[in-house]
């Protein structure tokens, strides 16, 4: 029986007949030397792996990153993740009537609603000199902020999952910052809402809030920094204090922690260190979410490469937290 489902419903054997957004396609050779399209499709829900083997050079032309397209194909697995085997593909046709929010990998709020709650979060910093910066670089870059994802494919990579992950950072921090009261929780609401805000100028996304490729700053010297850079212009050109400053600039530069991942150092006050764990923090318990949505009650999830290829077991408990 052939079905049509969101991608957090598929399971392996599933025959389906479904919409999707091509996130990304790559034509590439067979082991035969046959041409096939290898696809990324996504709708609300997720995404999905998908090939069509043996394609033409139309095919090749149509079916192209950002188009919506109607697949009927066969649920498969392949090492360890689910894959659609496509045996009929079609673009989408007006009279498909198909909803684009249904497509697009979201957050579960709105881009405006999201903003919104980060300034209540910006209005509660008493500095006079962090609350120009950062109320300075946030309108600065809010037309992208309201629908940039915070990755291109780990965590949080949906429409405004930038300020989803920095609101999420924000309830955190605001209740952690209670426990240990060494902390500044001005300066760590700075830390949180500046700390991955290159991050938009690191990549390209569309309109619709999906990353097509790392742009040439982005792969040759990366959103931290960017952002390091970020702040030194607009320091400078506020007249922000240079000590300010440079605790912003250091939590910016030693969030990722180890050098293998960008941070040459790592951190030296305590609003850095918070910010370096509630980052964490939230990328894995995102992926843990995002894993657990698509299996069964006591189940494993497939292996989740960000998180050390670890598998994730749904429990009775997982279910009563719902």
């Amino acid at each position: 029986m052939v079905v049509s489902k969101f991608i957090n419903e598929m399971r392996v054997g599933d025959s389906i007949q479904c919409f999707f957004l091509i996130k990304a396609v790559d034509c590439k050779l067979s082991n035969n030397n046959k041409k096939y399209l290898d696809f990324t499709l996504v709708d609300k829900t997720g995404e999905i792996n998908a090939k069509l083997w043996d394609c033409s050079p139309e095919d090749e032309a149509n079916y192209v990153i950002n188009k919506f397209i109607k697949v009927k194909g066969t649920v498969i697995e392949w090492q360890g993740n689910l894959q659609i085997r496509i045996d009929k593909i079609r673009l989408v046709k007006e009279e498909d009537g198909i909803k684009i929010e249904d497509y697009i990998p979201s957050a579960p709020y709105s881009g405006e609603y999201l903003f919104n709650e980060v300034m209540k979060y910006i209005d509660r910093i008493k500095n006079e000199d962090l609350y120009q910066i950062v109320t300075y670089l946030v309108e600065m870059k809010k037309a992208k902020l309201l629908i940039y994802p915070a990755a291109m494919k780990n965590h949080h990579s949906i429409r405004s999952g930038l300020l989803y992950h920095i609101v999420r950072m924000l309830y955190a921090g605001d209740k952690l910052s209670d426990i240990y009261n060494i902390v500044n929780k001005e300066l760590l609401f700075a830390g949180i809402i500046l700390h991955d805000i290159a991050k938009i100028e690191e990549y390209d996304a569309n309109e619709l809030g999906i990353v097509s490729d790392y742009n040439a700053e982005g792969q040759l010297l990366g959103h931290i920094i960017q952002g390091i850079t970020m702040i030194d212009n607009a320091a400078n050109y506020l007249g922000i204090d240079s000590e300010i400053a440079m605790l912003l600039k250091h939590m910016i530069l030693t969030h990722h922690y180890e050098p293998e991942y960008g941070s040459p150092k790592k951190p030296m006050i305590p609003e850095a260190e918070m910010l370096h764990y509630l980052d964490v923090l939230d990328a894995r318990m995102y992926d843990m979410e995002k894993a657990l949505s698509r299996v069964e009650p006591a189940g494993f999830s497939e292996r989740i490469w960000s998180l050390d290829n670890r598998k994730i077991y749904k429990s009775k408990f997982n279910m009563e937290s719902q």
